[in-house]
């Protein structure tokens, strides 16, 4: 099945990133799975055939009949470029509010843990 993915990425001219976020499958988890480190889950088959309608099911579980079930042209490759670059830039995206969400997390965790010092601080000083 795994090469039949494969077939299905290369027929629309994607990156394995780009599949993955377009069927809404967590890139990690679609990795371990396309290189073979975990089995391809019901779950991610039901999103490859939920967002490519016109991908054969019986020939993507099966290896029976063609790929499409239409006589769909591919789209041109370069708007397969421009789609794939935009998905790219969209996860790096998502990536880089990822990673300042957690910083900020951090900064209110030591934010918090300063005002705390402070406020003992003060209440030494008035004491001493």
């Amino acid at each position: 099945m795994i090469e039949r993915i494969k077939k299905i990425i290369n027929h629309y001219g994607l990156s394995d990133r780009a599949f993955a976020i377009k069927c809404g499958i967590k890139q990690n988890t679609f990795s371990n799975q396309i290189n073979g480190v975990r089995e391809i889950s019901l779950q991610t088959i039901n999103s490859i055939l939920i967002t490519f309608e016109n991908i054969s099911a019986e020939w993507l579980l099966r290896g029976n009949g063609e790929m499409l079930l239409t006589s769909e042209q591919p789209t041109s490759s370069n708007e397969n470029d421009r789609l794939s670059k935009l998905i790219d830039t969209i996860a790096f995206q998502q990536d880089t509010i990822n990673n300042l969400q957690r910083k900020i997390k951090e900064l209110e965790t030591i934010n918090k843990r300063l005002e705390v010092e402070l406020t003992i601080f003060k209440n030494n000083k008035l004491i001493g």
